[in-house]
């Protein structure tokens, strides 16, 4: 280590002893210090946009992070076998939501390797998925991520049925909890690569920074210029007017916009809120 890493190294440590004394105020004021150590190449910044993602899911709940009803992929418990299989090998899942005849009515969760054991033994057995299926873990939207990432270890359990007053509304999974922390993980099974947009429930939308502001035109019938950006990054940096950091937000042509995940140099992952009407300024 040579001595300007050295002085570097010490510089750093000083720093992080003065703000220990006189105790941070708040989580802010936490990030800017490891923001810090980052730009003196004291701390990797994969390392650093974790950490960031550990603080930041304490502020999410799980309405922010869910897959919409509509998106889910759910098995009916009164299917024959055969369209019970057909349906978990076209969606390659590894646990699926029972329901009866009632979309809204969740009675178990499957797991397709459940199902396999069954297949391997099929001609000794009969079919009923009631033997198979474990209990579902019923969820309010409002529960805070790190809660729910605790619960899930403690548990362990890898999926939640969400709920509001007028039933289901959604699942999500311990990987859509740790992805908030760590970024996308791609799987085998992941072949949305070109998608920029996803919808997760009601009026809430994550969005790349990379989606072309064309695309986002076409997704919700709108005319926002690319005169002079041809990215949503770009686009929302301008409408903050500085390189917004995470956690950040702004009302932006009807929707509130809030940086998910951003580092140094860019923003990677908003999240688009519909605005009601009467709240909706013009951008």
């Amino acid at each position: 280590m040579n001595n300007n890493t050295n002085k570097r190294t010490v510089s750093w440590i000083d720093d992080l002893w003065r703000f220990i004394k006189r105790e941070p105020k708040n989580q802010q004021a936490i990030v800017d210090l490891l923001r810090n150590a980052e730009k003196r190449n004291l701390l990797d910044p994969d390392v650093l946009l974790m950490i960031e993602g550990a603080l930041h899911v304490a502020d999410l709940q799980v309405r922010d992070a869910m897959i919409a009803k509509a998106n889910m992929v759910t098995i009916n418990g009164n299917d024959p076998v055969e369209d019970i299989i057909k349906n978990v090998i076209e969606s390659a899942h590894s646990r699926f939501p029972v329901t009866d005849d009632d979309s809204n009515d969740v009675i178990g969760i499957l797991l397709a390797k459940e199902l396999l054991a069954y297949l391997a033994n099929r001609e000794e057995q009969d079919f009923d998925i009631k033997d198979m299926m474990r209990p579902a873990v019923f969820i309010p939207e409002s529960k805070r991520l790190n809660v729910l990432l605790r619960e899930f270890r403690i548990n362990r359990n890898h999926m939640a049925i969400v709920v509001d007053e007028y039933g289901v509304t959604g699942l999500i999974t311990i990987e859509d909890v740790i992805e908030e922390i760590v970024g996308e993980i791609e799987d085998e099974f992941d072949v949305d690569e070109e998608e920029f947009i996803f919808h997760h429930g009601r009026n809430r939308y994550t969005v790349k920074a990379i989606t072309p502001i064309l695309e986002f035109n076409e997704k919700f019938q709108m005319s926002l210029s690319d005169n002079e950006y041809d990215t949503m990054g770009g686009l929302i940096t301008h409408a903050f007017g500085h390189l917004p950091k995470r956690g950040e937000s702004i009302d932006f042509s009807g929707f509130n916009v809030k940086i998910l995940r951003a580092d140094s140099r860019r923003i990677h992952l908003l999240r688009f809120e519909k605005l009601p009407a009467k709240h909706s300024p013009e951008t």
